[in-house]
């Protein structure tokens, strides 16, 4: 049986379409993934993303026992700072993307993907032999509020009582809210502005009512995450990550600091650079409305080079797009074709992203 959320009878009682996800069952759509699309891009939409994992390290050894098991630099990380990265095999397949929140010295709040919550912790407590560290899996406590879109500072702002605005993009702050110690960060998966909030299930309860009833954002599912994170080239794992999928592969090399001493990984991640991957993911732009779909064909003269990793009917820019793993030989320009079910549709190969952020720096 699926779990659920502290806000899914509040999902329900909204009529939303609700489906399995990552071990969840959660909302996939309120009225319509375009009309919950636009809104983020637009004005404000709040997702319940409290299917999320976390997980606190503290202790002595914090530091360095994030940094061996995480590809991105924290040594010296300023209090308040969070860093994309991700967790690699030896081999360098992905166990995971993650966000490292600085919350004090010797103190890591550890954001995970929901369907590797169970994987991941494993991975972390298997890891941490060596280093005197305490790993605290806190995901049964949290829920979480994501806030998006051009207009998400004043709501939190106002709506919620939150001060924010402080705040600049990947940074975090704790607040006190009658008692209780309340994460807020400005952090999001939309390509937009937005925050993201983290406290006990009555809190977020509390706040989803309130947002609700200001009128100033709309219920958003997981239907529109998707296709707002695929416009601006975010990766979803299972698609563009995985155990199959490395880091460099994906390319998000930025991500992976080659001049760490050391981090689980980093010789097969090396080695992988400098050799150059066999595949890497690519953009591909459709001249046709067809649908490319994940694991549909990628073709050049007739010879399979890839396939589609997430492929969708732009809302932003009204164009079929994919994002595909396909033979590292193919460049930007080179013309490929997908197949959808019995037909095969030409496309060219573009950048991954899109539609262009607007994140507030």
């Amino acid at each position: 049986m699926n779990k659920r959320t502290c806000l899914y009878d509040k999902h329900e009682a909204l009529g939303a379409l609700i489906s399995p996800f990552g071990g969840f069952d959660m909302p996939i759509q309120y009225s319509s993934i375009m009309e919950e699309h636009q809104a983020v891009r637009q004005h404000c939409g709040v997702f319940d993303v409290s299917h999320m994992g976390e997980v606190y390290v503290t202790g002595d050894e914090a530091e360095s026992y994030v940094n061996h098991i995480f590809t991105n630099d924290i040594r010296n990380a300023p209090v308040g700072k969070i860093y994309y990265g991700m967790m690699c095999y030896p081999d360098g397949g992905t166990v995971d993307d993650l966000l490292v929140y600085k919350m004090g010295e010797n103190e890591f709040f550890i954001v995970i993907n929901a369907a590797n919550i169970d994987k991941d912790v494993e991975w972390m407590r298997q890891n941490a032999e060596g280093f005197k560290v305490t790993i605290d899996h806190c995901s049964d406590y949290y829920g979480q509020l994501a806030v998006q879109g051009p207009e998400a500072e004043a709501v939190v702002e106002q709506v919620l009582g939150l001060s924010c605005k402080e705040l600049l993009f990947y940074t975090v702050k704790t607040i006190d809210v009658a008692g209780e110690t309340v994460i807020v960060s400005r952090t999001g998966y939309t390509g937009e502005d937005g925050f993201e909030i983290y406290g006990s299930h009555s809190f977020i309860c509390d706040q989803w009512d309130k947002l609700m009833a200001s009128g100033r954002c709309k219920p958003c599912g997981l239907g529109c995450r998707d296709t707002l994170r695929f416009e601006v080239g975010l990766p979803l794992y299972g698609d563009e990550l995985s155990a199959d999928i490395t880091p460099v592969m994906a390319g998000l090399s930025m991500f992976v600091k080659f001049d760490k001493p050391e981090f689980i990984g980093k010789d097969a991640l090396l080695k992988q650079k400098s050799e150059g991957p066999s595949k890497c993911l690519r953009g591909i732009e459709l001249a046709d409305k067809a649908v490319p779909r994940h694991g549909y064909a990628v073709l050049q003269n007739g010879m399979q080079v890839g396939e589609v990793t997430t492929g969708y009917r732009l809302l932003s820019v009204d164009k079929s797009c994919a994002v595909a793993l396909v033979d590292s030989s193919l460049k930007l320009g080179d013309k490929v074709e997908i197949q959808i079910r019995k037909k095969t549709f030409p496309g060219t190969i573009v950048k991954k992203k899109f539609y262009d952020k607007h994140y507030k720096k």
